[in-house]
């Protein structure tokens, strides 16, 4: 007899009220995973894009709908199971992960359910200085900035240009996140005061206090004025935004300076970031438990801190959802299961 759990699955694609918490069947940890008891996830980005159907890409790229789905890839919780041949992990263990990303990208990698099977890969002991919560609201964020601003950490060919990603030296540059209050923002922000960068920090004025705490050098509030009229001389802008008119960045960056994109849909920029001197680069965020091992030391000492926007009982994610639609969220909207 199959063993059931409660889950938010999908059954069709569309706005929040399409996510159903009801019974699911339990997962079983297969060869080389761990079955994970949720305490708490994370809405992140693809959520919400996959949740709606991808309708921003032309439809030969959208999902089947091969329904009911379980969204989600950012977990923490505890150790209820391991698989054969896992020796890394034991029952009882606390863990936290970003789950199979991007390879699930179009199914849902199954994180808003009391259970959850991960691969070892994907998998880090959580560290002991925060709680769950926090350490749901970590990995897709904390991985999209590591890997653009400190280690890529793999080799997978890159869907977005026909070169590797490799991350600019910091220390003593000038960096302008914009987009600093959301999920990946913060944490970029972070990442670059620890590797030694002086911080311009682009948010609407709500998120000054805050990003000032975390340890922005200078805050520029976008709805009162325009960073690329305000910021000169920048060594990398990192966007964590999007959206149009990316270009505008490339007058503010001196020469041999970089432009990173977390999501680059629409740039069209590239010629003149050539003639600029100002490299362009791009990458996939990937699943590394052995990336979440080392950014963990951070969080672990409160060297990196994770904003939570809000927070949300499981079986209310479709709540959780529309808080997510209505924008201007500060740091991440967590599920909480336990």
């Amino acid at each position: 007899m199959t063993e059931m759990m409660k889950a938010v699955r999908l059954h069709e694609f569309g706005g929040p009220e399409v996510l159903r918490y009801e019974e699911a069947p339990k997962p079983v940890a297969g060869a080389g995973e761990v079955l994970v008891r949720l305490h708490a996830a994370s809405l992140n980005p693809p959520d919400l894009y996959l949740r709606d159907g991808y309708r921003a890409l032309p439809p030969e790229w959208r999902p089947s709908g091969d329904f009911p789905l379980i969204l989600g890839t950012d977990i923490s919780g505890a150790v209820a199971s391991v698989g054969d041949d896992v020796t890394q992990f034991s029952v009882g263990d606390e863990v936290y992960s970003m789950v199979r990303f991007p390879h699930d990208l179009m199914t849902g990698s199954n994180a808003y359910a009391d259970y959850v099977k991960v691969p070892v890969s994907d998998l880090a002991l959580k560290p002991e200085g925060i709680d769950h919560a926090h350490a749901a609201g970590a990995p897709m964020s904390l991985l999209t900035a590591w890997q653009f601003l400190v280690e890529l950490g793999h080799n997978a060919p890159n869907p977005f240009q026909d070169f590797d990603h490799t991350p600019i030296a910091l220390e003593g540059k000038t960096v302008l996140v914009n987009g600093a209050g959301g999920g990946v923002g913060h944490l970029a922000l972070q990442l670059a005061k620890w590797k030694g960068a002086h911080v311009i920090a682009v948010a609407s004025g709500k998120h000054e206090a805050v990003l000032r705490d975390l340890g922005a050098d200078v805050f520029i509030d976008y709805t009162k004025e325009a960073a690329e009229t305000v910021a000169k001389d920048v060594d990398l802008v990192i966007d964590a935004v999007g959206g149009a008119n990316l270009e505008r960045f490339l007058t503010i960056i001196r020469e041999g300076g970089a432009l990173y994109l977390v999501n680059p849909l629409g740039f069209s920029g590239y010629e003149e970031a050539a003639r600029r001197g100002i490299a362009v680069s791009i990458t996939q965020v990937r699943s590394s438990g052995a990336q979440l091992a080392e950014a963990g030391r951070l969080l672990n000492d409160g060297t990196i801190r994770v904003v939570i926007d809000s927070t949300f009982p499981l079986a209310q994610a479709s709540d959780a959802h529309a808080r997510a639609s209505k924008g201007s969220i500060q740091g991440k909207i967590i599920l909480s299961a336990r």
